[in-house]
């Protein structure tokens, strides 16, 4: 394989990778009755417009046909794309939720 090539299947996976990260997001926020969009938003603010976020909430199901999606997983693959915003925001998340619970 060409370096361009090698160079060019490693750009490929990687946006596969990440896609399948804004997807575990997303179906995490709607195992938790969450807003997506808000809360990539609270994280990002100059990227209200995020088509791959869009993308990943259309292939969400509903929370009673999805698998659980553990806080640490979701965290742990947040730190594996570097969105350390998005962890804290959904660390916050987490921490109001322990909140409520008690």
């Amino acid at each position: 394989m060409r370096r361009t090539e090698l160079e060019e299947e490693i750009i490929r996976n990687y946006e596969r990778d990440e896609q399948t990260m804004i997807l575990i997001f997303a179906q995490w926020c709607v195992n938790n009755g969450l807003d997506p969009a808000a809360l990539y938003l609270r994280a990002y603010p100059e990227q209200a417009a995020n088509a791959a976020l869009q993308q990943a909430f259309e292939l969400t199901v509903p929370k009673e046909e999805a698998g659980d999606i553990t806080d640490d997983t979701l965290l742990n693959v947040l730190s594996l794309f570097g969105n350390e915003d998005l962890a804290f925001v959904v660390t916050e998340e987490i921490a109001n939720r322990k909140k409520r619970s008690r």
